[in-house]
């Protein structure tokens, strides 16, 4: 059922749009890496948000201007980070106060809580930092317990704008305070279903209309492990979503079942080594064509060391010489990858039987990438005979 690994929150407006806009000219040289969009477009989308647009845009007040207008054109939620600072190129607050068409002015009850912030640590309070204090007629400042810098939380002829500071360990708990206020009662519900052995076009053909559906929606993704194939659903309660979910998972499966290997946050390693403990099986590997790769993968899962014997690399080694070596290692269970120069035939051996499969490659990188994946499903499939 989906509530193994789905998320309750609360139910958001459906009609709802929101942006995003990062501000900071460090981001735009790549200096930093923009976490906080990252982990924000994870948190709308658990509440039932749709994020329809990112901006990033550097320090400077006339781009900052016209980023939050645009955002504000399209949008119904804007939630920015970054240039919350007392230095001369935070302009955040001046970018949101011109946008909107209103002056900032010191707020004395956030000043005073600043001069006392810096007397608690026995420093005067720089004058710089009295910007900090600022608010416009539309805004309330958002408590920053870990910083000098409030947000705000601005709202104007039906539009909603978030500001924040850009360090994540002060972003994240200001937007924890403000996460129940876009939220009405009710659930949103995902699933995402794991595959090997099918490409996602493929996975498209066969999920036929089901792509097409808005409740729940269906959406195909290519990543290292595989495709990903997320299934998701709102509804005003809990039970509603799972049904719809589990639903439409079994549909999925119905069509494309020999192809799932796991669900949600489990990885291959992961399900290998729980097929392998119940067996009370140990595994060893012979590697040519993944260099070396499968056991740097699998050395990493959880509970390793009690099924994984260890591995052997041999450069352009066959089929035969490998599983040689790689029975001397001791583990009941043996996956071999020969070298090939096009195609190689990789080998999953346990007890009493041994499934090969043929991969074909168009470059040397690529037969590595392949024999890592295919190797790993192949043993998943060994196992679950």
């Amino acid at each position: 059922m989906p509530t193994e690994h789905a998320v309750s929150r609360g139910w958001a407006d459906p009609l709802m749009k929101a942006e995003l806009l990062s501000i900071g000219t460090e981001l735009l040289l790549g200096q930093i890496v923009d976490t906080n969009a990252n982990y924000l477009a994870g948190r709308l989308a658990v509440l039932g948000i749709d994020c329809l647009h990112m901006q990033t845009v550097g320090d400077n007040l006339g781009r900052a201007k016209q980023a939050f207008e645009r955002a504000l054109s399209r949008s119904d939620l804007v939630v920015a980070t970054g240039g919350l600072g007392p230095t001369e190129d935070d302009l955040t607050r001046e970018a949101i106060a011109a946008a909107l068409g209103e002056t900032p002015a010191v707020d004395p009850a956030l000043e005073a809580d600043l001069v006392a912030w810096f007397s608690g640590r026995g420093i005067v309070m720089p004058d710089r930092n009295r910007k900090q204090a600022w608010l416009i007629p539309s805004a309330r400042a958002l408590v920053n317990p870990n910083g000098t810098a409030p947000g705000w939380d601005v709202q104007k002829d039906g539009k909603r704008i978030i500001a924040m500071p850009g360090v994540p360990r002060e972003m994240t708990p200001m937007w924890e305070s403000v996460e129940p206020s876009l939220t009405r009662g009710g659930a949103l519900r995902w699933r995402t279903l794991k595959l090997l052995g099918i490409g996602e076009s493929a996975v498209e053909e066969k999920l036929a209309e089901l792509v097409r559906s808005t409740s729940p929606t269906v959406a195909t993704y290519a990543k290292n492990d595989g495709v990903h194939v997320r299934v998701a659903d709102k509804a005003p309660t809990p039970a509603e979503a799972d049904r719809r979910v589990a639903g439409m998972e079994q549909a999925i499966r119905e069509r494309l079942g020999e192809y799932v290997w796991g669900t949600d946050e489990e990885t291959l390693p992961a399900v290998i080594g729980r097929g392998l403990e119940a067996r009370k099986w140990r595994l060893a590997v012979a590697e040519s064509l993944s260099a070396g790769d499968i056991a740097r993968t699998l050395v990493e899962a959880p509970g390793a060391a009690k099924w994984f014997v260890g591995a052997i690399v041999r450069p352009s080694a066959d089929a035969e010489g490998l599983e040689r070596d790689g029975r001397g290692l001791g583990g009941e269970v043996l996956l071999v990858t020969p070298y090939g120069a096009e195609m190689s035939e990789l080998r999953a051996i346990v007890p009493g039987r041994t499934r090969r499969l043929d991969i074909r490659f168009r470059s040397p990188a690529d037969g590595r990438r392949r024999a890592l994946l295919s190797g790993l499903d192949l043993l998943r499939r060994a196992l679950s005979d």
